[in-house]
């Protein structure tokens, strides 16, 4: 029987404007260009992975792993109002679908999400420590699932995973990196440079949970003031524009959902 290769996910309409063709492209470019920049500036390896010892201020994500996971195991009993993260950014439409990959942001583009951190105070104030955060979500990848190789938009930042829930064969639920592979662990962080190929696997069948999180990558003054120009710029985009609505939306509607099962307990309980 011959094998049928999975067919290609469609393409949201609101993609194929011209405008936003252009300005897509023209920006890959660009961001190519800045990313050769900001390596030569970048005070740290750039290679796909990065030893956590030159960002001290992880260790505290390690020593309170407990309570936040803690904390996404609250949120997660209201997962079916978490969104995909298509749902947010119709532009990953090649990577998340079918709300397999869902996300729980709770910093959007350097700013919190004030309704989302309500829900994870011990993680969002350990988050507000770290220098330059950019985003910061709980990432919960369904059983079985695989992210198709990709590649971040910018080296000026570095991603942070600090594992939460992960399936019992852990080896089993790994990202690989460039040429390099790894499998997360509860309550240890890993760091890489998105910028690099990278893709996914969960082959199990359980959900796995992350706690995933952005931060300025340290770089001379020049590839620093670089970074901010072109994140300034990106304001300006459907990428940044078009999910920053969508946030807004999905974290009233978490929040709504989130007051009707604590007045439902509440019914249950008188």
């Amino acid at each position: 029987m011959e094998d049928v290769k999975p067919s290609r996910p469609e393409k949201p309409k609101t993609l194929n404007r011209p405008v936003r063709r252009f300005v897509k492209r023209n920006g890959k470019k660009a961001m190519r260009w800045a990313s050769r920049f900001q390596s030569k500036q970048s005070l740290v390896p750039d290679t796909p992975f990065l030893d956590t010892s030159h960002f001290p201020f992880l260790d505290e994500f390690e020593l309170k792993w407990e309570v936040i996971r803690d904390e996404v195991r609250e949120i997660l009993k209201n997962r079916d109002d978490i969104p995909g993260f298509e749902e947010l950014s119709p532009d990953q439409y090649r990577i998340a679908q079918d709300r397999q990959w869902k996300t729980f942001v709770l910093y959007g583009f350097g700013e919190q999400l004030p309704k989302n951190t309500r829900q994870a105070p011990v993680t969002t104030e350990l988050l507000s420590r770290v220098p330059n955060v950019q985003t910061a979500w709980f990432s919960i990848l369904a059983p079985g699932y695989h992210i198709p190789a990709h590649t971040g938009v910018t080296k000026g930042i570095l991603r942070a995973h600090l594992g939460l829930l992960i399936p019992q064969e852990r080896e089993k639920c790994r990202i690989r990196v460039d040429d390099e592979v790894k499998a997360w662990e509860t309550g240890k962080v890993i760091v890489l440079d998105d910028t690099y190929e990278h893709e996914v696997w969960n082959d199990t069948d359980e959900e796995r949970v992350i706690l995933l999180f952005d931060f300025d990558r340290p770089m001379g003054w020049r590839g620093r003031m670089l970074n901010r120009f072109m994140l300034w710029l990106m304001k300006f985009t459907a990428f940044y524009q078009e999910p920053k609505k969508n946030l807004a939306n999905f974290e009233d509607r978490f929040e709504a959902a989130t007051r009707r099962a604590d007045a439902n307990l509440e019914k249950l309980s008188d």
